[in-house]
Protein backbone atom coordinates (compact mmCIF):
# COMPACT_ATOMS: atom_id res chain seq x y z
CA UNK A 1 0.00 0.00 0.00
CA UNK A 2 1.07 3.51 -1.24
CA UNK A 3 2.82 5.27 1.94
CA UNK A 4 0.01 8.28 1.74
CA UNK A 5 -2.56 5.61 2.34
CA UNK A 6 -0.79 4.34 4.93
CA UNK A 7 -0.41 7.54 6.53
CA UNK A 8 -4.00 8.24 6.22
CA UNK A 9 -4.85 4.71 8.26
CA UNK A 10 -2.28 5.85 10.90
CA UNK A 11 -4.33 9.64 11.05
CA UNK A 12 -7.50 6.65 12.07
CA UNK A 13 -5.61 5.02 14.31
CA UNK A 14 -4.47 7.60 16.20
CA UNK A 15 -8.21 9.23 16.69
CA UNK A 16 -9.17 5.50 17.88
CA UNK A 17 -6.75 5.36 20.28
CA UNK A 18 -7.62 9.21 21.51
CA UNK A 19 -11.03 7.81 21.90
CA UNK A 20 -9.93 5.12 24.29
CA UNK A 21 -7.48 6.94 26.05
CA UNK A 22 -9.75 9.75 26.86
CA UNK A 23 -12.64 7.80 28.40
CA UNK A 24 -10.78 8.25 31.53
CA UNK A 25 -9.59 10.82 32.28
CA UNK A 26 -12.66 12.91 30.70
CA UNK A 27 -14.75 11.13 33.39
CA UNK A 28 -12.98 11.67 36.24
CA UNK A 29 -13.00 15.80 35.37
CA UNK A 30 -16.03 16.11 33.88
CA UNK A 31 -16.21 16.91 29.99
CA UNK A 32 -15.60 21.06 30.53
CA UNK A 33 -12.74 20.62 32.84
CA UNK A 34 -11.36 17.69 30.80
CA UNK A 35 -11.52 19.79 27.60
CA UNK A 36 -10.38 22.84 28.77
CA UNK A 37 -7.10 20.89 30.14
CA UNK A 38 -6.42 19.29 26.55
CA UNK A 39 -7.20 22.62 24.60
CA UNK A 40 -4.71 24.83 26.61
CA UNK A 41 -2.05 21.84 26.24
CA UNK A 42 -2.61 21.83 22.73
CA UNK A 43 -2.63 25.21 21.81
CA UNK A 44 0.98 25.52 23.76
CA UNK A 45 2.10 22.97 21.27
CA UNK A 46 0.85 24.99 18.10
CA UNK A 47 1.89 28.30 19.66
CA UNK A 48 6.10 26.51 20.07
CA UNK A 49 5.15 25.34 16.19
CA UNK A 50 4.06 28.93 14.85
CA UNK A 51 6.25 31.02 16.88
CA UNK A 52 8.74 28.82 15.43
CA UNK A 53 8.15 28.52 12.23
CA UNK A 54 7.20 32.36 11.88
CA UNK A 55 4.03 31.25 10.27
CA UNK A 56 1.96 33.62 12.82
CA UNK A 57 2.45 36.52 10.37
CA UNK A 58 0.14 35.06 8.19
CA UNK A 59 -2.65 36.31 10.44
CA UNK A 60 -4.38 39.27 10.15
CA UNK A 61 -8.00 40.51 10.84
CA UNK A 62 -9.82 39.59 7.56
CA UNK A 63 -8.88 35.63 8.58
CA UNK A 64 -8.70 36.16 12.31
CA UNK A 65 -12.83 36.54 12.63
CA UNK A 66 -14.46 33.30 11.07
CA UNK A 67 -11.71 31.56 12.42
CA UNK A 68 -12.57 32.63 16.28
CA UNK A 69 -16.75 31.77 15.21
CA UNK A 70 -15.30 28.48 13.87
CA UNK A 71 -13.61 27.96 17.20
CA UNK A 72 -16.55 28.86 19.31
CA UNK A 73 -18.60 26.22 17.32
CA UNK A 74 -16.51 23.52 16.14
CA UNK A 75 -14.17 23.36 19.22
CA UNK A 76 -15.28 25.25 22.39
CA UNK A 77 -19.09 23.89 22.11
CA UNK A 78 -18.50 20.79 19.61
CA UNK A 79 -15.86 19.16 21.51
CA UNK A 80 -16.96 19.76 24.99
CA UNK A 81 -20.38 18.22 23.44
CA UNK A 82 -18.21 15.23 22.39
CA UNK A 83 -16.75 14.14 25.63
CA UNK A 84 -19.89 14.88 26.97
CA UNK A 85 -21.51 12.31 25.11
CA UNK A 86 -18.02 10.18 25.25
CA UNK A 87 -18.53 10.04 29.67
CA UNK A 88 -22.82 9.36 28.83
CA UNK A 89 -22.44 6.33 25.90
CA UNK A 90 -18.67 5.24 26.00
CA UNK A 91 -16.50 5.56 23.26
CA UNK A 92 -17.66 3.22 20.63
CA UNK A 93 -20.73 5.14 20.31
CA UNK A 94 -19.61 8.65 20.45
CA UNK A 95 -17.20 7.72 18.04
CA UNK A 96 -19.65 6.70 15.79
CA UNK A 97 -21.84 9.51 16.25
CA UNK A 98 -19.23 12.08 15.47
CA UNK A 99 -18.35 10.39 12.47
CA UNK A 100 -22.13 12.06 10.94
CA UNK A 101 -20.12 15.08 10.95
CA UNK A 102 -19.07 14.55 7.22
CA UNK A 103 -22.72 14.01 6.10
CA UNK A 104 -23.65 17.17 7.80
CA UNK A 105 -20.67 19.22 6.71
CA UNK A 106 -21.62 17.87 2.96
CA UNK A 107 -25.16 18.96 3.46
CA UNK A 108 -24.58 22.45 5.23
CA UNK A 109 -21.72 22.69 2.24
CA UNK A 110 -24.53 22.39 -0.54
CA UNK A 111 -27.15 24.64 1.28
CA UNK A 112 -24.90 27.43 2.37
CA UNK A 113 -22.01 27.37 0.05
CA UNK A 114 -23.75 26.05 -3.24
CA UNK A 115 -21.52 22.88 -3.48
CA UNK A 116 -22.63 19.96 -5.23
CA UNK A 117 -24.29 17.23 -3.74
CA UNK A 118 -24.26 14.45 -6.53
CA UNK A 119 -26.40 11.10 -6.16
CA UNK A 120 -23.41 8.98 -5.06
CA UNK A 121 -22.94 11.50 -2.24
CA UNK A 122 -26.57 11.35 -1.43
CA UNK A 123 -26.42 7.72 -0.96
CA UNK A 124 -23.38 8.16 1.01
CA UNK A 125 -24.77 10.37 3.40
CA UNK A 126 -27.89 7.44 3.67
CA UNK A 127 -25.53 4.32 4.03
CA UNK A 128 -23.60 6.95 6.68
CA UNK A 129 -26.73 7.66 9.08
CA UNK A 130 -27.66 3.83 8.13
CA UNK A 131 -24.64 2.58 9.60
CA UNK A 132 -24.67 5.03 13.09
CA UNK A 133 -28.24 4.01 13.55
CA UNK A 134 -27.34 0.33 13.36
CA UNK A 135 -24.17 0.57 15.71
CA UNK A 136 -26.34 2.55 17.97
CA UNK A 137 -29.48 0.17 18.77
CA UNK A 138 -27.88 -3.14 17.72
CA UNK A 139 -24.11 -2.69 18.85
CA UNK A 140 -24.23 -4.45 21.86
CA UNK A 141 -25.13 -7.92 23.09
CA UNK A 142 -27.34 -8.24 26.43
CA UNK A 143 -23.41 -10.21 27.84
CA UNK A 144 -21.69 -7.45 27.21
CA UNK A 145 -20.82 -6.14 30.71
CA UNK A 146 -18.13 -3.60 30.52
CA UNK A 147 -18.58 0.25 31.82
CA UNK A 148 -18.02 1.09 28.17
CA UNK A 149 -20.93 -0.22 26.87
CA UNK A 150 -23.25 0.65 30.01
CA UNK A 151 -25.15 3.93 29.01
CA UNK A 152 -25.57 6.20 31.47
CA UNK A 153 -28.56 7.99 31.66
CA UNK A 154 -31.20 8.03 28.41
CA UNK A 155 -29.91 7.15 25.64
CA UNK A 156 -31.65 9.84 23.61
CA UNK A 157 -29.52 12.55 25.93
CA UNK A 158 -26.38 10.95 24.91
CA UNK A 159 -27.19 10.65 21.04
CA UNK A 160 -28.32 14.28 21.25
CA UNK A 161 -25.13 15.26 22.67
CA UNK A 162 -23.15 13.70 19.62
CA UNK A 163 -25.00 15.05 17.15
CA UNK A 164 -24.80 18.26 19.05
CA UNK A 165 -20.87 17.39 18.78
CA UNK A 166 -21.02 16.61 15.20
CA UNK A 167 -23.22 18.94 13.42
CA UNK A 168 -20.97 21.62 15.39
CA UNK A 169 -17.45 20.15 13.99
CA UNK A 170 -19.69 20.39 10.63
CA UNK A 171 -20.61 24.07 11.17
CA UNK A 172 -16.86 24.86 12.21
CA UNK A 173 -15.59 23.37 9.43
CA UNK A 174 -17.59 24.81 6.66
CA UNK A 175 -16.92 28.70 8.52
CA UNK A 176 -13.57 27.78 8.35
CA UNK A 177 -13.26 26.05 4.86
CA UNK A 178 -12.77 29.75 2.54
CA UNK A 179 -10.27 30.80 5.32
CA UNK A 180 -8.60 27.51 4.26
CA UNK A 181 -8.72 27.73 0.75
CA UNK A 182 -6.62 31.21 1.12
CA UNK A 183 -3.60 28.72 1.76
CA UNK A 184 -3.00 29.62 5.38
CA UNK A 185 -0.83 27.82 7.62
CA UNK A 186 -3.09 25.08 9.00
CA UNK A 187 -1.53 25.20 12.15
CA UNK A 188 -1.63 29.07 12.84
CA UNK A 189 -5.13 28.59 11.92
CA UNK A 190 -5.42 25.59 14.35
CA UNK A 191 -4.11 27.59 17.41
CA UNK A 192 -6.21 30.04 17.23
CA UNK A 193 -9.04 28.19 16.94
CA UNK A 194 -8.45 25.95 19.58
CA UNK A 195 -6.94 28.85 21.73
CA UNK A 196 -10.29 30.65 21.60
CA UNK A 197 -11.97 27.40 22.84
CA UNK A 198 -9.64 27.00 25.86
CA UNK A 199 -10.24 30.78 26.66
CA UNK A 200 -13.86 30.49 26.90
CA UNK A 201 -13.44 27.18 28.52
CA UNK A 202 -11.26 28.77 31.44
CA UNK A 203 -13.91 31.47 31.63
CA UNK A 204 -16.48 29.20 31.77
CA UNK A 205 -15.41 27.01 34.78
CA UNK A 206 -14.48 30.37 36.47
CA UNK A 207 -18.31 31.04 36.40
CA UNK A 208 -20.86 29.91 39.89
CA UNK A 209 -22.22 26.78 37.76
CA UNK A 210 -22.43 23.08 40.01
CA UNK A 211 -22.82 21.70 36.10
CA UNK A 212 -19.49 22.32 34.63
CA UNK A 213 -17.34 22.16 38.05
CA UNK A 214 -14.40 19.60 37.86
CA UNK A 215 -15.85 15.97 38.89
CA UNK A 216 -12.93 15.30 40.27
CA UNK A 217 -9.46 16.32 41.36
CA UNK A 218 -6.40 16.99 38.72
CA UNK A 219 -3.94 14.36 39.44
CA UNK A 220 -0.41 13.80 38.05
CA UNK A 221 -1.90 10.49 35.86
CA UNK A 222 -4.98 12.29 34.98
CA UNK A 223 -3.14 15.36 33.69
CA UNK A 224 -0.64 12.93 31.82
CA UNK A 225 -3.50 10.69 29.69
CA UNK A 226 -4.96 14.04 28.97
CA UNK A 227 -2.08 15.54 27.60
CA UNK A 228 -1.26 12.09 25.52
CA UNK A 229 -4.53 12.43 24.03
CA UNK A 230 -3.53 16.04 22.86
CA UNK A 231 -0.05 14.56 21.73
CA UNK A 232 -1.64 11.66 20.02
CA UNK A 233 -4.50 13.08 18.05
CA UNK A 234 -2.94 16.39 17.11
CA UNK A 235 0.63 16.07 17.08
CA UNK A 236 0.69 12.73 15.81
CA UNK A 237 -2.52 12.18 13.96
CA UNK A 238 -3.24 15.52 12.32
CA UNK A 239 0.15 15.41 11.05
CA UNK A 240 0.02 11.97 9.68
CA UNK A 241 -3.18 13.17 7.44
CA UNK A 242 -1.74 16.63 6.40
CA UNK A 243 1.23 14.26 5.39
CA UNK A 244 -1.35 11.74 3.20
CA UNK A 245 -3.05 14.93 1.55
CA UNK A 246 0.23 16.41 0.19
CA UNK A 247 0.41 13.34 -1.91
CA UNK A 248 -2.38 11.10 -2.16
CA UNK A 249 -5.96 11.06 -3.49
CA UNK A 250 -8.04 12.91 -1.14
CA UNK A 251 -10.98 10.88 -1.65
CA UNK A 252 -8.98 7.69 -0.79
CA UNK A 253 -7.11 9.64 2.12
CA UNK A 254 -10.36 11.34 3.36
CA UNK A 255 -12.48 7.76 3.47
CA UNK A 256 -8.86 6.23 5.24
CA UNK A 257 -8.84 8.46 7.81
CA UNK A 258 -12.41 7.81 8.75
CA UNK A 259 -11.96 4.64 9.33
CA UNK A 260 -11.68 5.22 13.03
CA UNK A 261 -15.45 3.69 13.72
CA UNK A 262 -13.83 0.46 12.65
CA UNK A 263 -10.34 0.48 14.29
CA UNK A 264 -12.12 0.71 17.23
CA UNK A 265 -13.52 -2.19 17.58
CA UNK A 266 -10.55 -4.75 17.55
CA UNK A 267 -8.93 -1.87 20.26
CA UNK A 268 -11.98 -1.96 22.37
CA UNK A 269 -12.11 -6.03 22.04
CA UNK A 270 -8.35 -6.11 23.45
CA UNK A 271 -9.14 -3.82 26.18
CA UNK A 272 -12.21 -5.02 27.46
CA UNK A 273 -12.17 -8.58 26.66
CA UNK A 274 -15.43 -8.24 25.12
CA UNK A 275 -16.01 -9.34 21.64
CA UNK A 276 -18.41 -6.46 20.15
CA UNK A 277 -21.70 -6.97 18.99
CA UNK A 278 -22.24 -7.94 14.93
CA UNK A 279 -24.34 -5.01 14.88
CA UNK A 280 -21.65 -2.88 15.66
CA UNK A 281 -19.37 -4.08 13.28
CA UNK A 282 -21.97 -3.70 10.60
CA UNK A 283 -22.78 -0.64 11.22
CA UNK A 284 -19.32 1.00 11.66
CA UNK A 285 -18.57 -0.85 8.19
CA UNK A 286 -21.95 1.04 6.16
CA UNK A 287 -20.05 4.04 8.13
CA UNK A 288 -17.49 3.75 6.25
CA UNK A 289 -18.60 2.72 2.54
CA UNK A 290 -21.10 5.93 3.00
CA UNK A 291 -17.91 7.76 3.90
CA UNK A 292 -16.44 6.44 0.54
CA UNK A 293 -19.36 7.42 -1.53
CA UNK A 294 -19.45 10.32 -0.02
CA UNK A 295 -15.50 11.25 -0.69
CA UNK A 296 -15.08 9.38 -3.87
CA UNK A 297 -15.02 12.00 -7.03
Amino acid sequence: MPVYEIAALGAATCWAITGLISAGPAGHLGAPAFNRLRQLFVTGLLAVYVVATGSWRELDAGVAGPLILSGLIGIFAGDTLLFAALNRLGPRRSGILFALNAPIAAVLGWMVLGEDLSAKAAAGIGLTVAGVLLAILFGKRRDQLHAWETVKGPLWIGVALGLGAATGQAIGSIIARPVMATGIDPFLASMLRVGIAAFCLTVLLQLPIPAVKPKGPLTWKVAALTALTGIIALAIGMTLLLFALSGGKVGIVSTLSATSPVIILPMLWAKTGERPAGGAWAGAALVVAGMALLFMK
